[in-house]
C-alpha cells in the first residue's frame, strides 16, 4: 500500500506541475499579447477550488486529467464580437505564439532540469558510451540465429557508422518484428546479417539477443528470495557463476532459464573479500514480462560512471539529449502509425505512476528529476504533433490559413475538430487499456 501511495503522489506531483507549466506558457504569452484569459484551470470539469482575480477564473477542477486556458472568443465557431480581447480578433502570428507557448516551456523545462542533473549527479552506466562489441548471445535469439558470436562487432546499423551501445539500442528497440541490417566486424572480416528482433516485454519493444560486458552488481535484494536468504547485501558483485566468469546481467539470465531449478554456485566479490554462496532460482513472474522465469531475486545496477559537469557542458548535453530523445519520440509516433511498432510501447497514467513512484524510492532527487524531464518532452512533443484540438492542431490550421491567405471554412473546421476529438478519446482509452493489461496479471495473462 505505501508504494501505491508513494506511486500516486509522485505522478500527482509531477503531472500536476508539467501541467501548471504548459498552461502558464499558454497564459503567460496570451497576456502579454492583450488576450482576455477567463479560466486557468488545473483538471476538467466541476470546480473544486479557486480564486478570482481581474478577468480570470484561477482553478482546480474535479477531474485531474490535464488543464486547460480558456481565452475569450477561443472557439473559432463562436460568434465573433470583434472585441480586441478576443483570441480570435489577433493576428495569426499572435495566436501561433500563443498555443506554441505551451509545449515551448515544457521542452524548455526538459532542457532546464537535465541541465541541473548534470551539474549535481550525472549518473549513466559505462558500458553506453563504448563501441558496440557483443559479450555475448543469448541462446534460441535472433542474433543467435543469424551466427553471431561473442566479440563481434557491429560497425554499422540503420546508417549509424561504428555505433556505441547508446546508439544502438534505439535501433533494436523500435525495430520490432522488423528486419534490420548490419554490418560486422569479426577480426579482419567484415559482413552483413539482417536479424529480426523479437518483440519482447508487455510494451512489445524490439531485442536482437545480443548484450554487451557490463559487470553484474546487485542493487535492491527482493524479501524471501534465493538472494536475501543466502545473505548476499546490495553492492556485491557476481563475478562467477558455476566456476564459470560473468560480465553481464544478460548472460546470467540466460544461464538460469539453461539451468532451471537446479542450485547454483555464486562467487561474490564484496569490498576485499570473495564469498561463494549455493543458491536455488525460483520460477517467479516479472512485471514487465508475459512469461515467468528463474531467477535470484535482485536488481541490477550494472557498473556506472557518476560525475558532475559544469553549467556550459551540462546545458550542451542536455540539449544534445532532448533533441536526440525528441528525435526519437517522433520516430516511434510514425511507426506506430506504420504498425511498425505496437501501441503498448506507449505508457499512459499508470504507467507513468509506477515509474514516478519507483524514481521518487531511489536515493535523492535525481532519478524523479530525469523522468519529469523525460516526460515533460513527451508532453511538449505530443502537443506539437499536428492533430486538431492539440497545440499542433492549432498551429497546422494557422500556417494553412496563412499560405491560403484566408480562414478556413467554419463547417470543415467543426468536421476535423469533432473527428479529431474521437481519435483522441479512442487513443487514450488504448493506452489506458494498455496500461492496465501491463499492470493487472490475469489481463496481461490473456494478450496475444
Amino acid at each position: 500500500m505505501s508504494d501505491f501511495l508513494i506511486s500516486v503522489a509522485a505522478v500527482a506531483v509531477v503531472l500536476g506541475f508539467m501541467i501548471l507549466i504548459h498552461e502558464f506558457g499558454h497564459y503567460a504569452v496570451a497576456k502579454l499579447l492583450g488576450v482576455r484569459v477567463e479560466q486557468f484551470a488545473i483538471g476538467f470539469g466541476k470546480r473544486l477550488v479557486g480564486f478570482r482575480k481581474g478577468d480570470t477564473d484561477y482553478r482546480i477542477n474535479a477531474l485531474p486529467l490535464g488543464g486547460y486556458v480558456k481565452m475569450s472568443g477561443e472557439n473559432p465557431m463562436d460568434e465573433r464580437s470583434g472585441d480586441p480581447g478576443e483570441f480570435m480578433s489577433h493576428s495569426r502570428w499572435h495566436r501561433f505564439l500563443i498555443a506554441i507557448a505551451g509545449p515551448s516551456m515544457n521542452i524548455m523545462l526538459a532542457i532546464f532540469l537535465l541541465t541541473a542533473v548534470y551539474m549535481v549527479h550525472y549518473e549513466y552506466p559505462v558500458f553506453l558510451d563504448k563501441p558496440a562489441v557483443i559479450e555475448g548471445v543469448k541462446h534460441d535469439s535472433p542474433a543467435a540465429k543469424a551466427g553471431l558470436q561473442p566479440g563481434d562487432r557491429i560497425v554499422k546499423v540503420d546508417g549509424i557508422q561504428n555505433p556505441t551501445w547508446e546508439q544502438l539500442q534505439p535501433r533494436v528497440w523500435l525495430s520490432p518484428n522488423q528486419p534490420l541490417t548490419v554490418t560486422i566486424q569479426r577480426g579482419a572480416e567484415t559482413f552483413q546479417k539482417t536479424i529480426v528482433p523479437q518483440a519482447v516485454t508487455t510494451s512489445e519493444v524490439g531485442s536482437a539477443g545480443w548484450y554487451p560486458e557490463d559487470p553484474v552488481i546487485v542493487d535492491q535484494i527482493e524479501a524471501d528470495t534465493p538472494a536475501a536468504k543466502a545473505g548476499m547485501k546490495t553492492g556485491d558483485k557476481i563475478v562467477a557463476i558455476d566456476g564459470q566468469p560473468l560480465l553481464s546481467i544478460e548472460a546470467m539470465i540466460d544461464q538460469l532459464q539453461q539451468t532451471k531449478d537446479k542450485p547454483v554456485d555464486v562467487t561474490v566479490s564484496r569490498g576485499s573479500q570473495t564469498l561463494s554462496f549455493q543458491m536455488t532460482p525460483v520460477l517467479s513472474k516479472i512485471d514487465d514480462l508475459k512469461e515467468k522465469r528463474y531467477r535470484l531475486g535482485f536488481l541490477n545496477k550494472g557498473a556506472m560512471k557518476v560525475t558532475t559537469l559544469p553549467f556550459a557542458q551540462a546545458l550542451s548535453l542536455s540539449l544534445e539529449t532532448n533533441k536526440k530523445y525528441s528525435l526519437l519520440i517522433l520516430e516511434l509516433a510514425k511507426k506506430i502509425v506504420q504498425r511498425k511498432v505496437s501501441l503498448k510501447a506507449v505508457s499512459g497514467p499508470i504507467g507513468i505512476a509506477q515509474d514516478a513512484g519507483y524514481a521518487a524510492q531511489q536515493k535523492g532527487w535525481t532519478p524523479l528529476l530525469e523522468l519529469t524531464a523525460g516526460i515533460s518532452l513527451n508532453l511538449g512533443i505530443f502537443n506539437l504533433l499536428p492533430i486538431p484540438i492539440l497545440d499542433g492542431g492549432v498551429i497546422m490550421f494557422l500556417l494553412i490559413e496563412g499560405l491560403m491567405r484566408r480562414d478556413i471554412s467554419m463547417n470543415i473546421k467543426e468536421r476535423v475538430y469533432q473527428a479529431a476529438f474521437v481519435f483522441l478519446v479512442l487513443f487514450a482509452v488504448m493506452v489506458l487499456f494498455n496500461d492496465l493489461t501491463k499492470t493487472i496479471p490475469w489481463m496481461a495473462d490473456r494478450l496475444p
